[in-house]
């Protein structure tokens, strides 16, 4: 802290206020946790991470970038479902956060958990009504894709209900651990059921590679659970918790979340039915450095929202400015690595298969999954404190990526390009309620109830 506060005297006289009122908050409880608990989500993410580009890298090394394609567009149907699954997480975990007593904390959760084994059954039996259609249009060589992922689904949703309650209680290290799991045993399994089909067929090698997926997310269902000493607690009655503008927030946090998929998925589902299945595993693998952008800003998020929902302090807003400046450091080193070492992230990791002609792309779609990781950081922290409009202007968002999409295809880059420019303006609108110069006494309403 001292040689930050020494460095402060040759900034503007606003600038250095503004520095040295955040080092001293800093120094409080609230943030002492924030910045541990991001640390280690962040740890934490970071393997994951480097776990889930080991799976990609030994599916795309195996099967080719056509079957890659296949296998990606597989994952990604997961990650159009955790649109739910996060939902129920974020809510979960805002109202454990609330809760002041451990019996109370764990009713919460075991209420979310009954509400999302109903949810994932319908949702589930949906995509398995649909498999001929959604076979058709991703171009996909078996059906056995969507079941696969319609049954990792069914084990998806409730998991997000069970994570919640590890975020709400702030114990991080399970939480990342879980994660960490999860990304363990889809590797393990991949490299095993890959390696073991791979005699059969390419394709067979393929459900191979999305099987793991499946049994990866079922295996971090059944082991996502609190500490020995909270399982000999007795919940609450459920009529005991309440759950104020459950509603509200639960619709709020749904709406977010179905914006912010289009915003970071969709465009692998677009590109794979509107070019061709050698392309759209080239693509699959430029938008995986997005995805490690987008997992390593979310444990710092992660880590800021029970904090911030759980804190009734008159200076809410301090929370945001330690997750904002790790955002930002994060989606700056991605994109500065991506745009010096492109040979190396394509050739290398991917294989000769990916050829050079994607390499000026990762560096753009970097970019771009940084951009909206610093919305995402602003809009997930008016969530923690209030009900926010932001969550709807996201879904307008995610919306207009489909339809830009859809009208603009020409080449790759188009694509990215026209994602970038939309991410801008999002991040435009998000800020502009921060930029707003309010007295330091002054705490509205919804923020201080």
């Amino acid at each position: 802290m001292t040689a930050a506060r020494a460095n402060l005297v040759f900034l503007p006289a606003v600038v250095r206020s503004s520095c040295h009122r955040a080092l001293e908050q800093m120094r409080s409880p609230g943030h002492s946790r924030l910045l541990s608990g991001s640390m280690i989500m962040l740890a934490g993410t970071t393997l994951v991470s480097a776990l889930n580009f080991a799976y990609n890298l030994v599916t795309a090394h195996l099967l080719g970038p056509a079957d890659f394609g296949h296998a990606s567009v597989a994952v990604t149907l997961l990650m159009l479902a955790s649109a739910i699954t996060l939902s129920f997480q974020l809510v979960c975990s805002k109202f454990v956060a609330r809760e002041a007593t451990p019996a109370g904390k764990l009713r919460v959760a075991l209420s979310f958990r009954r509400r999302a084994w109903l949810l994932s059954f319908g949702v589930s039996a949906l995509l398995a009504g649909f498999t001929g259609i959604l076979t058709a249009y991703l171009r996909l060589p078996s059906r056995a894709v969507i079941l696969l992922m319609a049954l990792g689904i069914f084990f998806y949703i409730p998991l997000g209900a069970k994570r919640g309650l590890l975020q709400g209680m702030c114990d991080f290290p399970r939480l990342a651990g879980n994660l960490m799991l999860e990304s363990s045993v889809k590797l393990l399994a991949a490299v095993l059921l890959v390696e073991l089909l791979l005699t059969s067929s390419q394709n067979s090698a393929m459900l191979g590679a999305v099987a793991a997926v499946t049994v990866s997310v079922i295996a971090a269902y059944y082991i996502a659970r609190p500490a020995q000493s909270w399982r000999s607690i007795k919940p609450l009655p459920e009529e005991a918790i309440v759950i104020s503008a459950g509603f509200g927030e639960g619709l709020q946090a749904s709406v977010f979340f179905v914006g912010q998929v289009p915003l970071n998925n969709i465009d692998i589902i677009l590109v794979k039915h509107f070019f061709a299945p050698q392309q759209a595993g080239l693509y699959a693998a430029i938008a995986l450095v997005g995805r490690v952008v987008y997992l390593a800003c979310w444990s710092v998020v992660s880590a800021m929202f029970p904090i911030a929902a759980g804190e009734r302090e008159h200076e809410p807003r301090s929370f945001l400015l330690v997750p904002l400046l790790l955002v930002a450091a994060i989606g700056g080193t991605f994109v500065t690595v991506s745009a010096l070492f492109p040979h190396p992230i394509m050739h290398i990791l991917f294989g000769s298969g990916f050829h050079s002609a994607t390499e000026s792309l990762l560096a753009w779609y970097a970019a771009c999954t940084a951009l909206y990781a610093l919305s995402m950081t602003l809009m997930t922290y008016e969530m923690s404190r209030k009900i926010a409009n932001t969550a709807w202007l996201q879904l307008a968002f995610g919306l207009l990526v489909i339809a830009g999409i859809s009208r603009f295809h020409a080449s790759m880059l188009q694509v990215i390009h026209l994602q970038i420019a939309l991410r801008i303006l999002l991040l435009a609108l998000v800020a502009l309620p921060f930029l707003r110069i309010r007295p330091a006494h002054a705490v509205p309403a919804q923020e201080a109830a």
